[in-house]
C-alpha cells in the first residue's frame, strides 16, 4: 500500500512546508499550520480550460482581432452601493463583502438581490450557512419580493456549478465561501486550498459566462479577510463593511476595485426593516455636537468624491503617571502624536506633561493628511479651555515647521460646509487663488499653526 503523502500549509498565507512549523517564515503568523494530503492529480483537475455555458473554450487572439462591446454598468437602487462600486455593478465581475460577524453583510447582499430581481435580472442566492426557509423569512422581515431570485442552500460546489449551469442566472450570491467544499480537493472545508479552488471556479464562472459573483468572507481577530492573501488579488473588487455594533451606522469601503476608485464609502443605518441609505452623513455626524463646547473642532474630509463634516474631539487633561498618553479613535495615534510635538514646538503648548484623548464623532475613520488643522484646534482648545466657533470649520494638512500646507478639491469641501450652514472657514493660505467661494460663507486663508490657533480661539 501506497504512503500517503502530506504537506504543511499556512492558513494566512498559503505558504507550504514538508513539515509542521509554529512559526510561518512567509508571514511571520504563529500556530497557523495545518495538515492536508497532498492532491492527486486527477482529470477533472487537469482540465482546467475557461469555457462558457455553450462548451466554448477560450482561444489566443489577436488584440487587433479582440472585438470588444462596451458593457454598460447595471445600477440598483442603493446608490451607496452604486458610489462604492464606481457606478453601478459591472457584469462578469466577481466581488468579495468582508466585515465582522452579524455586522450586516448578508443583510446587505439579500436586500441587493431583491432590487436586481425587481429589475428583471435572474438571482441565484447560495447560502452554506442558513436553510431556505431562514433566508426566507429574513426576506420577508425586509420586504424582499425576489420574484426572480432562485434560493439554493448548498455548500457542494459541484452542484452549485450545475444549478449555475442549469438557471444560468445574471447574478450569483455565495454566502459564505469559507462555508463550500470543492469534493476534488482533500482538505477541510474553510481550507487555504479549499477556499483558493472555490474563488478560482467562481471566476472562471464571471468570466467566460458574463455572471456577476458575489462573495462573502470571514474575517480574522484582525479584522483582515480570512483566507490566503490570494483570495483577494484573484478578485476584482473588495470591500469591506465595517461598523460598531453599539451603534446603527454601517460604512461600506472598496479596498480594491479594478473598475472604480477605491476612496469611495458607503453609509448606511441598520433599522428593523434592514439597511437604509444615509443621504446627508454629515447632519448625522453633526447633530449631537454640543455648542460653545471646548475641545471640539469640525473638519471637511473628502471620502472620495464625497465631503463629510465630521466633529473632532479632544479632552486634554494633566498626566498622573510619568509618561503622557496619546489615545485616538478613528485617528491614527501616530499622526496625533506628531501633531502633539508640533503644537509644543512651533505654538508653545506645554503638552509633555498632558494626557490627550482624541475622537473622530460617529464611529468614522479618518485618515487623510487635510484633518491636521482640525485635530491641532481641537487639541489647543481643549488645553486652552476655550471654545471654538460652532458656526466655523478647519481644513489643512500641517507641516513639521507649523505651516499650514494646501488640499485637494478645496472648493467642494467649502461649499458642502456652506450647504449645512457654516458662516467661516480657515483654509490653506496656498489654496485661495484660482476659485470663487461660493456666498454666504467666509473662507479665510492661515499660513502658519500659530495664526490659526489665534483665529480659532479668540
Amino acid at each position: 500500500m501506497a504512503k500517503v503523502k502530506t504537506q504543511f500549509v499556512c492558513e494566512e498565507c498559503g505558504y507550504i512546508s514538508p513539515k509542521y512549523l509554529g512559526h510561518c517564515p512567509n508571514c511571520g503568523k504563529w500556530n497557523t499550520f495545518e495538515e492536508q494530503t497532498v492532491q492527486k492529480e486527477t482529470s477533472s483537475l487537469k482540465s482546467s480550460h475557461r469555457m462558457d455555458f455553450n462548451g466554448k473554450q477560450t482561444q489566443p487572439q489577436l488584440v487587433k482581432d479582440v472585438k470588444f462591446e462596451k458593457e454598460s454598468r447595471f445600477e440598483t437602487d442603493s446608490k451607496e452601493f452604486n458610489r462604492v462600486l464606481g457606478g453601478g455593478v459591472v457584469p462578469g465581475s466577481l466581488i468579495l463583502i468582508g466585515g465582522d460577524p452579524g455586522i450586516g453583510k448578508s443583510t446587505l447582499l439579500l436586500q441587493i438581490s431583491g432590487q436586481l430581481s425587481e429589475k428583471n435580472q435572474k438571482i441565484l442566492y447560495v447560502s452554506g450557512e442558513e436553510s431556505a426557509s431562514q433566508i426566507k423569512l429574513r426576506a420577508e422581515r425586509l420586504a424582499v419580493n425576489g420574484a426572480n431570485m432562485y434560493l439554493y442552500p448548498e455548500t457542494d460546489m459541484g452542484a452549485i456549478r450545475s444549478a449555475i449551469d442549469e438557471i444560468q442566472p445574471d447574478a450569483v450570491v455565495i454566502d459564505s465561501v469559507q462555508t463550500i467544499s470543492e469534493p476534488d480537493v482533500d482538505s477541510a472545508i474553510g481550507s487555504v486550498s479549499q477556499v483558493r479552488a472555490i474563488t478560482a471556479d467562481l471566476m472562471s464562472i464571471a468570466k467566460t459566462n458574463g455572471i456577476t459573483v458575489f462573495v462573502v468572507g470571514h474575517v480574522t481577530k484582525g479584522g483582515s479577510l480570512a483566507g490566503p492573501k490570494t483570495l483577494e488579488h484573484m478578485v476584482d473588487t473588495v470591500l469591506y463593511f465595517e461598523g460598531d455594533m453599539h451603534h446603527s451606522y454601517r460604512i461600506l469601503r472598496a479596498v480594491k476595485n479594478r473598475f472604480g476608485s477605491t476612496d469611495e464609502l458607503g453609509i448606511f443605518d441598520m433599522q428593523e426593516s434592514g439597511l437604509q441609505e444615509v443621504a446627508n452623513p454629515s447632519e448625522v455626524f453633526l447633530e449631537e455636537r454640543l455648542k460653545d463646547a471646548n475641545g471640539s473642532a469640525i473638519v471637511v474630509s473628502m471620502e472620495g468624491t464625497r465631503p463629510i463634516l465630521v466633529e473632532i474631539q479632544a479632552l486634554v487633561t494633566p498626566s498622573v503617571f510619568g509618561n503622557a498618553q496619546r489615545t485616538a479613535t478613528g485617528i491614527d495615534r501616530n499622526r496625533v502624536a506628531v501633531l502633539m510635538a508640533v503644537l509644543e514646538k512651533r505654538a508653545g503648548l506645554m503638552l509633555q506633561n498632558q494626557d490627550a484623548f482624541l475622537k473622530a464623532a460617529g464611529g468614522v475613520k479618518l485618515n487623510e493628511p487635510a484633518i491636521d488643522l482640525a485635530v491641532a484646534i481641537s487639541v489647543a482648545s481643549s488645553y486652552k479651555n476655550k471654545g471654538t466657533d460652532p458656526a466655523e470649520c478647519y481644513i489643512g494638512e500641517i507641516g513639521l515647521t507649523g505651516e499650514i500646507r494646501r488640499v485637494n478639491r478645496i472648493e467642494q469641501r467649502v461649499l458642502e460646509a456652506q450647504k449645512l450652514g457654516f458662516k467661516r472657514v480657515l483654509v490653506p493660505k496656498h489654496n485661495l487663488s484660482g476659485w470663487t467661494a461660493p456666498d454666504g460663507i467666509e473662507v479665510v486663508g492661515v499660513a502658519t499653526l500659530s495664526q490659526a490657533i489665534k483665529m480659532a480661539l479668540k
